[in-house]
């Protein structure tokens, strides 16, 4: 076979065929596949500018040349001829005239006539072709209502932006006229210097019924006004990506619920690498800084998105991460309302006294049918867990040990003295029906939100996080790696140092211990001992305990 097709120089024979149906033919011009589709690419980093000055990517020129198509030379002729006229009249100009020869004049005084040149003329240099014609074309906008129109280069970014997105969107358009068989529109990251109004509008109103429109985004604002039912997100594991389809294996009446739950805010859960839902205001201003000031590390720099479902509604988005969906982790954190104080009917208790009893035992009983609820929503999930304060939020945030923290809000919260000293002294006295009522009706004096705030004002690195919410972020994030670990100790280190500087010696050593930990010379439970030594009862133990 091969001697059939290439010949044999053996015996120096070879076919007079230049095509062979056994490797297949080449295939005609005019049923190249490529000329029957239609690929429009709107890529993200540009300078608008630079584009518009270049003849190979001006939008402009190129779309004035897929209009027309080819030049039409004779339809130019008329305006090529009144080009040259035009430069002839410029020559012929009296001062034009005296400076050529007054140019002639002077270098043959300087150079004589033998180095001087042969001739010299000076020329119009406006083109009189019709392709140069076209190029020398320039778009004028005018961004107020005064009446000036201005070159691309004084528009505002977000203008230029604009114009350069609405020309690719016209060409793609002219394209689709050539009636090709496919027609594709990449859009690659629209949000670039445009505000967030015209991204949503741009996403909402681009649409062809007969085109693929693919968009790149990291945009909340388009998220939020895209289908779930449309949308791809890409992950990272290591040295691969991979694509998760989020409304996989969903009913539509689930896919809906989960639309109309991804505004701006909260769609962010589809970018982040884990995620953790949070039931409220207190929980979503309070997490983030508790993190921050035990790891000495963001939310964000972990790659963890605290999530206000603002209700206990978890499970509408929470159904997101599974194997056939999102592959990433997601930790729900939510309230047990479990009792904490007598709530025993009391004919000598007041109507306010008796109402709080009454939605103590309703919410405790509400708490336990959504803890055996959601533990068999989240069974066999390796993408899910779930984690409850025993009480709630505040009553569990005192309990672990913050009291004092609470005690520096109190005169934010009230003015009158005795009120004052009856709450400190609640918040001291180390019973939880006390500190956790007391730091409840603070909350709710203020509102949570607002209270979340002052206490946030109050905290020190040796916060301490309750236990089931540092589970959760521990959780979220999966394992920490030594140099994530080191960095949280050197955090500590560097707070312990400040605050009590006899510790210098101590910290000296342990900074020795963290160079061989982070080169791999001791393993975690012998970092943790010199933890324990060089900072005895500090609020990282209970973090590295879980590591360990």
């Amino acid at each position: 076979m091969y001697d059939k097709i290439v010949g044999s120089f053996d015996e120096c024979f070879f076919s007079s065929e230049t095509e062979f149906p056994e490797i297949g033919v080449k295939v005609p011009g005019f049923l190249s596949v490529t000329k029957e589709v239609s690929l429009t690419f709107i890529q993200a980093l540009r300078d608008v500018v630079a584009e518009f000055h270049n003849n190979r990517t001006n939008p402009l020129f190129t779309l004035l040349k897929s209009k027309s198509g080819e030049i039409n030379p004779k339809a130019m002729l008329p305006i090529t001829q009144m080009v040259q006229d035009l430069n002839s009249s410029i020559e012929r100009l009296d001062d034009v005239q005296s400076v050529r020869k007054h140019i002639r004049e002077t270098i043959k005084d300087a150079a004589g006539e033998t180095y001087s040149p042969a001739s010299l003329s000076i020329k119009s240099d406006l083109p009189d072709e019709a392709e140069k014609l076209f190029q020398s074309l320039r778009l004028f906008v005018g961004e107020s209502e005064e009446g000036y129109e201005g070159a691309i280069h004084e528009l505002s970014l977000g203008g230029a932006n604009l114009i350069y997105l609405t020309l690719k969107l016209l060409e793609f358009k002219y394209q689709r006229e050539k009636l090709a068989i496919a027609n594709f529109l990449l859009i690659e990251e629209p949000e670039a210097h445009i505000h967030t109004h015209i991204q949503k509008t741009l996403f909402d109103r681009i649409a062809y019924s007969d085109a693929q429109i693919i968009y790149t985004t990291h945009s909340t604002h388009i998220s939020e006004v895209s289908n779930v039912s449309n949308v791809n997100i890409l992950g990272r594991h290591g040295s691969f990506c991979e694509s998760y389809q989020p409304a996989t294996g969903l009913e539509p009446f689930q896919i809906t619920s989960i639309q109309r739950y991804l505004d701006a805010v909260r769609s962010n859960l589809l970018f982040a690498k884990s995620v953790v839902l949070v039931e409220g205001d207190a929980e979503e201003i309070l997490v983030p800084i508790l993190v921050k000031k035990v790891l000495g590390l963001s939310v964000d720099e972990l790659g963890i998105s605290v999530i206000n479902i603002r209700s206990t509604g978890f499970k509408n988005v929470a159904i997101l991460f599974h194997e056939l969906r999102i592959r990433k982790r997601c930790a729900i954190v939510t309230d047990l309302d479990s009792i904490f104080f007598d709530v025993t009917p009391n004919d000598e208790d007041s109507d306010a006294i008796a109402a709080r009893k009454r939605k103590a035992v309703g919410s405790a009983k509400a708490g336990a049918e959504r803890k055996t609820d959601l533990d068999a929503f989240v069974t066999g999930n390796p993408w899910l867990a779930t984690f409850y304060a025993t009480h709630t939020f505040e009553v569990d945030f005192v309990a672990a040990g913050n009291h004092e923290a609470v005690v520096r809000t109190v005169e934010t919260v009230y003015t009158d003295t005795p009120t004052i000293v009856k709450a400190k002294a609640s918040l001291r006295s180390a019973k939880l029906s006390l500190m956790g009522l007391r730091t409840l009706r603070m909350a709710e004096n203020e509102g949570k939100g607002w209270f979340a705030i002052l206490l946030a004002d109050q905290l020190s690195h040796q916060v301490a996080i309750p236990a089931y919410i540092r589970r959760a972020i521990m959780f979220a994030h999966g394992p920490f790696s030594r140099p994530l670990i080191v960095r949280v100790l050197q955090h500590r280190a560097a707070c312990l140092n400040r605050a009590d500087p006899s510790a210098h010696a101590r910290l000296s050593i342990l900074a020795g211990e963290l160079d061989r930990f982070r080169a791999g010379e001791i393993d975690l439970p012998a970092i943790k001992a010199a933890v324990d030594v060089a900072m005895p009862g500090d609020a990282i133990e209970p973090f590295l305990t879980e590591m360990a």
